[in-house]
């Protein structure tokens, strides 16, 4: 390809440029945070999910990794407890990170 060529290498991850998918997955991760101190509200699977982001010694995910793939249980946790602010963030997420 010339040099002067007008013609742009194209680039997947250019449309999440300024998107901030780990803040925006860091501030869902507190909202279950929250939900989950109410006692009654943890599950095992809640229980199972927690031991998976804390990590191991090798590596710990991520919050974005861990939402997408749990998605659908964030989306029912969240629409059990009428957590319309969780619910409309993970909408975002999901569009826009996921």
């Amino acid at each position: 390809m010339p040099q002067d060529c007008a013609c742009r290498k194209t680039d997947r991850y250019v449309s999440f440029q300024d998107i901030d998918c780990t803040g925006n997955a860091r501030r869902l991760m507190e909202h279950l945070d929250r939900q989950l101190s109410i006692p009654g509200r943890s599950t095992a699977f809640w229980e199972y999910f927690a031991k998976k982001r804390a990590g191991s010694a090798a590596a710990k995910p991520d919050d974005l990794f861990l939402i997408h793939s749990n998605i659908n249980q964030f989306r029912e946790f969240f629409e059990q407890w009428n957590d319309s602010d969780a619910l409309s963030l993970l909408l975002q997420i999901e569009e826009e990170c996921c």
